[in-house]
């Protein structure tokens, strides 16, 4: 097919066919008997060309540029044609470059289909996209790249404009959609006009967005909202260049306010619940011309219907409590911003200022209200710090970690409460449920409650998941080194009722050696499971953890673990498992990282688990489970036919002693006394833990001997030259009672023997969420408040409001 482009003169049209940027010249186009490989037709031509393949549009694009002179000339009023007709179905980009004197600013309105703002880079759905650029002398600003079918109605630029319509080559638009309709100085860079209609969303831009706001320039938008609707205005995204004079700022003009203009900064909350149209400024300054920064704005228009308990308050009272602050927040927040679709959940603390989220600090009280039409989708996030430098103020005071009754009482979910607990390296963190009790949150025993409590202890140099748990389990007392982050996390809307029996506290102890101790009371007909900290990952190298499991008087524990070994090999040091029954003379299990774990087996008194970590060889860390199960205690039918048999000769020799008795009172001679040297003459008394004192003998010093020195001499026999080895352990350091078992110490898990036994790769057991928190460690010499943390809020500074201004009115 062959194409016909004829161009007037006076119409100072520009047709440019080219090939797309980076496609090599397989098609072509044909001038009469000359191919070409881009043609360019200027006013006054009439050209007729053919293409050398079937599917230019895969090669070619097309720009058509218009030069129109509304300086020395009149300016040509009215709709703007896509000119010239006859064009082959290409890509195509029509250009009009509109002259104007700066004193005559020019208007742009869009009849077809209003116009919506996207960022760079986004596209629109029907690729069909406008790109409107200021020419103000020889400088041009993008005033912004905009898709069809949105709200912004009216355009209106100081000086020229450079007007873009891109249309895919598919596109069958007969109309560019826009008019010049009118000439007026505006004394500001532009003017966008936006009306919304019902309840709906608008993103906007600032102009070069986001490369920068030009400098000290001034612009305008300017909101039609329906008179029974409200608008609430929302900064998602801005930032400040550096300001040598003058203060960058927005200034509103709402009708009826006693203040116009109304100014804000850019990182205030922007006012919300407007009735009726507004304008709304952006201020720009004399920036630093050695570091001048980025003035940018990014923001989004919400019109929505009044709500009905709008007028409808809530009293938050935290007067009473220190270092908390409590987020009210739309679910999602802050990373998502709703769609145009979306209705929006504003939270207001007086009729206009309001904002997808709203921060309330302890030490006042607060009135508020919401603007929502469903709260459900509203949730509260607050956290509080409780510290202590030094244990003399600390030690004997208990903390209640529940939530305060003026979250519970608002009608929105909590959905996170942290408390942080912060104190010295010599200070320890102790966590009791006294009455609930926690249980641990495993595969084999899931938590089902409507809450749960995520534990980390944090340092500047490790951190340390302890687990999830929730209450009605076994675990009466966690103890912790370093500082804590304990999170409550709810789950669905039973946590106002089952939260009244909250009875989880905390108190500072002094330093523990463990970097975390268990106490555990189970109940006797449950079965309990435990696992390490920081599963599945495993525990951090050179960690030891112990529990203490207590064992009813008239119960026998059964104690297994679930798998057959740790799975792991050391690197550096030994890894250890120690058992042992908190009674006299009772033995000990020591199993390293290269040998089996025990089998189940019954423990009859209060016992002691402990896991001690080395430096594993690779990336597999420990990760360890066991379960604990009761029953009552059974008689053996050996002991009680013994127990009869020792009762009988028991009788026997007491009827023969009583006729001996009878037998010899007759004749009764002098009493003798004869010295026993082999009887003991001391008082009795309660043994200690160890037959010899721990520093006068060696019962607790195992040996584990080389086979090299076994059959070393067969080894010499073959010129084989192996040194022995002698791997010496020592499980228990100090007195029984309420302290665990002491790990080994470093020196003696040293082993540069690494073990060559196959690893097992750990069950992955738990499928929730790890919400993690970390926070600097407080050094000692910082202040303290009644054994809290100080928390500092930051108060706004106050703006003044500038001079009143002539507001600027787009002119008919």
């Amino acid at each position: 097919a062959s194409f016909t482009i004829s161009l007037h003169k006076a119409d100072n049209t520009t047709v440019m066919i080219k090939l797309r940027p980076g496609l090599s010249p397989s098609c072509q186009i044909r001038v009469k008997t000359v191919t070409w490989s881009e043609l360019k037709i200027k006013p006054g031509q009439n050209v007729t060309f053919s293409f050398t393949c079937r599917t230019p549009e895969k090669y070619f694009i097309a720009e058509i540029q218009k030069n129109i002179d509304c300086v020395s000339g009149p300016c040509p009023f009215g709709d703007v044609h896509l000119y010239p007709p006859g064009l082959p179905r290409l890509n195509r980009t029509y250009t009009w470059d509109v002259k104007a004197s700066t004193k005559a600013g020019l208007e742009l309105k869009f009849t077809t289909s209003w116009l919506r703002q996207i960022e760079p880079g986004e596209t629109c759905p029907d690729s069909i996209s406008y790109n409107i650029n200021s020419s103000i002398d020889q400088a041009t600003v993008n005033i912004g790249t905009f898709c069809r079918n949105g709200s912004v109605s009216r355009v209106k630029l100081l000086g020229g404009v450079v007007m873009s319509l891109h249309l895919p080559w598919h596109s069958a638009l007969t109309t560019s959609g826009f008019n010049i309709a009118n000439r007026a100085s505006i004394k500001r860079l532009c003017i966008i006009e936006s009306i919304l209609k019902g309840e709906s969303s608008i993103t906007l831009m600032s102009p070069n967005y986001p490369l920068g706001f030009p400098e000290d320039e001034l612009m305008t938008w300017q909101f039609v909202i329906p008179p029974n609707m409200r608008a609430s205005v929302f900064f998602h995204n801005y930032s400040l260049s550096n300001c040598e004079r003058k203060e960058e700022r927005v200034e509103y003009y709402i009708p009826g306010s006693p203040s116009n203009p109304e100014v804000f900064k850019l990182s205030d909350s922007q006012p919300a619940n407007i009735a009726g149209s507004f304008n709304m400024s952006l201020q720009g300054c004399d920036q630093d011309a050695q570091n001048p920064g980025v003035l940018r704005l990014l923001f989004q228009v919400v019109v929505q219907h009044p709500q009905v308990d709008e007028n409808v308050t809530h009293l938050v009272d935290l007067s009473k409590e220190k270092n908390m602050t409590v987020t009210i927040h739309s679910e999602g927040w802050p990373s998502h911003i709703p769609l145009m679709s979306e209705p929006i959940c504003l939270i207001c603390k007086d009729p206009r200022t309001c904002d997808r989220a709203l921060t309330l600090t302890s030490g006042a009280v607060y009135r508020i209200s919401f603007l929502c039409k469903d709260l459900s989708r509203l949730r509260i996030t607050a956290e509080k710090g409780i510290g202590c430098m030094d244990i003399r103020w600390c030690q004997g005071k208990i903390y209640s970690l529940s939530v305060p009754k003026a979250i519970t009482r608002l009608p929105i979910r909590l959905y996170k409460f942290i408390w942080k607990l912060l104190a010295t390296d010599l200070i320890n963190i102790e966590i009791t449920s006294p009455s609930l009790k926690l249980q641990q949150h495993v595969r084999e025993q899931r938590c089902n409650t409507s809450y749960s409590y995520s534990i980390v202890s944090a340092t500047p140099e490790t951190e340390l998941n302890v687990g999830v748990f929730c209450p009605g389990g076994s675990i009466e007392k966690i103890q912790m080194r370093n500082n804590i982050t304990i999170s409550l996390k709810t789950f669905g809307k039973g946590f106002i009722n089952e939260s009244i029996p909250q009875d989880l506290k905390m108190s500072f102890v002094p330093h523990i050696k463990d970097e975390c101790i268990f106490t555990v009371s189970p109940n006797p007909k449950a079965k309990v499971y435990l696992q390490t900290p920081n599963w599945p990952y495993g525990l951090p190298p050179y960690v030891s953890v112990s529990w203490f499991i207590v064992v009813p008087s008239r119960q026998t524990a059964r104690l297994g673990f679930s798998k057959d070994r740790m799975g792991i090999a050391c690197e550096t040091g030994r890894a250890y498992v120690n058992i042992k029954e908190e009674i006299l003379g009772a033995e000990e299990i020591v199993r390293r990282e290269d040998e089996l774990l025990p089998q189940p087996r019954n423990m009859h008194h209060n016992f002691w688990v402990n896991v001690s970590n080395c430096k594993p060889v690779d990336k597999t860390q420990l990760t360890l489970q066991f379960w604990v199960t009761f029953a009552d205690k059974q008689i053996d039918l050996g002991i009680i036919l013994a127990v009869v048999a020792g009762a009988g000769v028991l009788t026997a020799i007491g009827l023969t002693v009583f006729c001996v008795k009878k037998k010899k009172k007759k004749t009764q001679n002098p009493m003798v006394g004869v010295y026993n040297t082999n009887v003991n003459t001391q008082m009795p008394g309660k043994k200690g833990l160890f037959g010899k004192g721990r520093q006068n003998n060696e019962s607790h010093v195992y040996a584990v001997i080389d086979d090299a020195v076994v059959y070393g001499h067969l080894l010499k026999e073959s010129n084989g030259s192996v040194a022995p080895e002698v791997d010496v352990y020592r499980p228990f350091d100090g007195p029984m009672g309420s302290l665990p078992p002491s790990p080994p110490p470093f020196s003696f898990r040293k082993d540069i023997k690494r073990s060559s036994n196959t690893e097992e790769e750990p069950l992955p057991l738990m499928d929730t969420d790890q919400d993690t928190y970390t926070f600097a460690h407080q050094k000692s010499g910082q202040s303290e408040d009644n054994g809290d943390a100080n928390i500092k809020d930051k108060g706004d500074t106050s703006v003044p409001l500038l001079e009143n201004k002539e507001q600027d009115g787009l002119v008919e």
